[in-house]
């Protein structure tokens, strides 16, 4: 019998702790039981006949509900004669609300705690009876509202500061109400439609709503400003409150587009330090580096210095008297003539070279390149070369003379050589941005393109 008892009891136990587990989802209406609640709370619902107990709101014929993944997203429920008081916590239960339409019917009272809904973004209230004051602070849990339509019921005091609040404002409608005072001085960027006409609003029209016409404040006797065509005295700008501070929202955007802007700055900055560094290193290098053939005494020593990392030293050509500006034609030239080998742009020989002011313009795989402007204007290259010293003199002149005799638009045949057995110079026309890397890719260090990189 003790034991009966003992059974008795344990299985009692277990009923009780699993009527407590299931008790708490007693506190949770469904999306069906909320609409029912909510159509109980409401007055002439013949429209709303179609919301049964036995039906599934997403699935089954419910009139004046937007449905989203089965799940209630929005009420329709405009021009439907609907009155009564709307039983706001019956709307907490719908979890995936997001808009409420119940524009064109009987609803009257203080406007219903809709800001318990922190998820709201539309709410459409236009056409209905709705009275009384607005709390200032009414808004100030609605972070998410996009679009708020009171328009044509009979609210009456200020408009609430708290719409200011709204960053993601995009509408607002409260015209054909008696809403009274000045119009907030600071409105959302985000407001793209505006309307405020036909209540009792005084003072003058915010700056920060010049953008919208006078159809937006027109029917406020107390309004002014450029958009009515009415003059603004000094007591109605008195009537304007003071800016209220800006959400803290932006004042942190407003914080980090600063500090995006700086860094921008700052590297624009470096990048035209750097710019101009390495001009001057360029400048300095050239004049202290380069002396084309040298400047000295032609009876004396022909010098050519090259710029480089290693930083070789000068090297040297004597230079005899008597030199031929034309050179042999058959290649058998001394060792300091300059042999011609297509005279179409004029002659000239080793002096005019010497003469000529001339800059380095680079270095590559065979030697270094010169620019070089002569006394009649001619701008020449000249081309050291080192690596190619094991090529005899006739085979050298066989070669530069082969080349010489090419004619295409995109070869550009040498004018004149100078052999030597450690080192050759080759002559050519100087050829503005002819290099292979500017043909290629033209002009692509410019400032747009760095900047859009920053």
């Amino acid at each position: 019998m003790a034991a009966v008892r003992l059974l008795l009891r344990s299985h009692l136990l277990i009923f009780f702790f699993l009527f407590l587990s299931f008790f708490p989802l007693s506190l949770s209406l469904s999306e069906n039981e909320a609409l029912l609640k909510l159509k109980k709370s409401l007055a002439h619902t013949g429209a709303l006949d179609s919301w049964v107990p036995s039906s599934n709101p997403c699935q089954g014929p419910w009139n004046g509900l937007i449905c989203f993944n089965g799940i209630v997203t929005g009420l329709r429920l405009g021009s439907m004669d609907l009155s009564g008081n709307i039983d706001v916590d019956a709307l907490i239960d719908i979890r995936g609300l997001r808009t409420i339409s119940l524009t064109n019917n009987s609803l009257s009272g203080p406007l219903p705690a809709f800001n318990r809904l922190g998820s709201l973004k539309g709410l459409y209230l236009t056409g209905n009876q709705f009275s009384g004051e607005i709390p200032s602070d009414y808004f100030s849990t609605l972070t998410s509202l996009k679009k708020v339509w009171l328009s044509k019921n009979k609210f009456t005091g200020q408009i609430p500061k708290s719409v200011t609040q709204l960053t993601h404002l995009m509408e607002l409608h409260l015209d054909d109400n008696q809403f009274s005072g000045p119009i907030p001085s600071t409105m959302p960027p985000s407001l793209k439609s505006l309307g405020l006409s036909n209540n009792k609003l005084e003072g003058e029209i915010p700056e920060t709503l010049a953008k919208f016409d006078a159809k937006a404040f027109e029917g406020n006797e107390g309004l002014c400003g450029k958009q009515l065509g009415k003059q603004c005295e000094q007591a109605n700008k008195a009537l304007s409150p003071p800016p209220s501070p800006p959400p803290p929202a932006e004042i942190e955007k407003s914080k980090i587009n600063i500090s995006k802007v700086m860094t921008m700055a700052g590297i624009a900055f470096l990048m035209i330090a750097l710019l101009v560094f390495t001009s001057l290193a360029s400048s300095r290098r050239r004049e202290e580096e380069f002396n084309i053939l040298g400047k000295e005494n032609l009876d004396e020593v022909v010098e050519v210095q090259v710029s480089g990392s290693t930083r070789k030293g000068a090297d040297s050509l004597k230079k005899a008297n008597g030199s031929s500006r034309r050179g042999s034609q058959h290649g058998r030239a001394s060792a300091s003539d300059l042999v011609m080998i297509n005279d179409e742009k004029g002659s000239f020989g080793l002096p005019d070279l010497m003469k000529a002011a001339a800059e380095v313009l680079g270095n590559g795989g065979l030697g270094s390149a010169y620019k070089a402007v002569m006394a009649n204007g001619l701008a020449v290259v000249v081309k050291r070369m080192r690596e190619i010293n094991r090529l005899g003199r006739d085979s050298f002149d066989a070669q530069i003379r082969k080349i010489g005799r090419l004619r295409h638009e995109n070869i550009l045949t040498p004018l004149a050589y100078h052999y030597r057995k450690e080192e050759k110079l080759l002559v050519s026309e100087y050829v503005p941005k002819g290099s292979l890397l500017y043909v290629m890719h033209g002009n692509y260090f410019c400032y747009p393109f760095l900047f859009h990189l920053s």
